[in-house]
C-alpha cells in the first residue's frame, strides 16, 4: 500500500481524487472513486442551485453517512452565489475545494465546520496566496491540465509549491497513467488530482459523442484558450484558459477571439452545437493526458490501476537505484 498522508492520515486506499470537473464529476461519479479507495469530488456546475448540491451529495453517499467525499467549486460561482458554499457545507463533506480566487475569505467558514479546504495553484504566487490563507491541501495544477489552468508545467509548479510548504500537495495536470502518478509521489506529492482519465468513467457525466473525441485524440492535439468562455460570457479570470480539444470552431477563432463576440452567426452557431452535442463546434475540455486513455472504464478501474500500478514501480524503482 501507498503511504502518503492522504492514506495515513484521511484514511484512504489510494492517494487519488478525481478532479471536480463539471458537468462530468457528479454524485456517481465521486460515489464511485470513494468506493475504490480514492476521494471522489462533486464539481459545482455554475449553473446548478442548493437544491443540485444537496441532490448530488446525496448520491455520492449513497446512505453511508461514513463514505467520505468532496465538493470542488470555482471561486467566482461562490461570489455570484455565496449561499451555494452554505449549502456544500451543510452537507459535511470532508473536503471543500474552492479555486482560481484568493481563498481566504473562506477559510474560516469551511474549518468552522470541521471541513479540510483546498485550493488549486498555478504559480508561486497563487501557493503563497493560499498558504496566508490558511489552506489545508494544496494543488499545484500544471498547464498540461483539461479545463481552466495557468501557463507552467506540472512538475515545475510542483516543486515550486512542496518547497514552500510541509502540509500536503497533490498533482494536477498529466497524471494519466501508473508511471505518471508514481513520478508525482517521488517528487514528494501526497496524491494526484486526476481529471481527463475520469471523462471515460462509465460514472462520469460525459456522452457517448464526447468520449469517443476525447479517445481518439492524441496528445498534441488539445489547446488553452479563452475563446469558449468568451462566446459563452463565462467569467473566467483572463489569466485562467481553457484546454480543450481542438475542433473546427477552434480552427476559425481561437488565433482571433475578438472576432467570435460580435458575430452573431458564430454564436449561433456555437449555441446550437452545445444544445445539439456538435463537438466540431462545441467545447470539450481535456488536458494533453488525452493521448494516455481510450475506451470507457470504471472509476474503479482507474483509481485502482493507477495506484496499484504505481506502488509496483516504485517498488522495484527503488530496488534499481538504491
Amino acid at each position: 500500500m501507498l503511504k502518503t498522508p492522504l492514506t495515513q492520515i484521511w484514511g484512504l486506499r489510494h492517494p487519488i481524487l478525481n478532479a471536480p470537473m463539471t458537468p462530468a464529476a457528479g454524485g456517481s461519479l465521486a460515489r464511485a472513486v470513494s468506493d475504490a479507495g480514492g476521494l471522489g469530488m462533486i464539481g459545482v456546475n455554475e449553473t446548478w442551485t442548493e437544491t443540485d448540491i444537496e441532490l448530488h451529495s446525496r448520491i455520492a453517499r449513497a446512505e453511508d453517512p461514513s463514505r467520505k467525499f468532496g465538493i470542488g467549486f470555482f471561486g467566482w460561482a461562490i461570489e455570484r452565489q455565496p449561499s451555494l458554499l452554505d449549502a456544500a457545507i451543510e452537507q459535511c463533506p470532508f473536503l471543500i475545494s474552492i479555486s482560481f480566487v484568493d481563498p481566504a475569505a473562506y477559510v474560516a467558514k469551511v474549518h468552522a465546520n470541521g471541513i479540510l479546504l483546498a485550493t488549486q495553484v498555478q504559480s508561486r504566487v497563487d501557493a503563497e496566496l493560499a498558504l496566508r490563507a490558511g489552506v489545508d491541501v494544496l494543488i499545484a495544477q500544471g498547464t498540461e491540465a483539461g479545463g481552466h489552468t495557468g501557463d507552467v508545467s506540472t512538475l515545475l509548479i510542483l516543486q515550486i509549491v512542496l518547497g514552500l510548504t510541509d502540509k500536503p500537495v497533490l498533482a494536477a495536470g498529466g497524471v494519466a497513467t501508473p508511471a505518471g502518478l508514481a513520478a508525482v509521489l517521488a517528487a514528494g506529492a501526497a496524491g494526484a488530482w486526476v481529471g481527463t482519465p475520469f471523462l471515460l468513467a462509465v460514472e462520469a457525466e460525459v456522452s457517448d459523442a464526447a468520449r469517443a473525441r476525447i479517445s481518439a485524440a492524441d496528445e498534441t492535439q488539445t489547446i488553452l484558450t479563452g475563446l469558449f468562455d468568451r462566446v459563452q460570457s463565462m467569467p473566467w479570470p483572463k489569466r485562467f484558459r481553457g484546454r480543450a480539444l481542438r475542433n473546427e470552431f477552434t480552427a476559425r477563432f481561437a488565433e482571433r477571439e475578438t472576432e467570435a463576440l460580435p458575430d452573431a452567426g458564430a454564436l449561433e452557431e456555437f449555441r446550437e452545437a452545445k444544445r445539439v452535442g456538435n463537438f466540431d463546434i462545441a467545447n470539450i475540455y481535456a488536458g494533453q493526458s488525452a493521448g494516455l486513455v481510450s475506451g470507457i472504464v470504471s472509476a474503479a478501474q482507474i483509481v485502482r490501476g493507477l495506484s496499484e500500478g504505481a506502488e509496483r514501480l516504485l517498488r522495484r524503482r527503488a530496488g534499481e537505484l538504491l
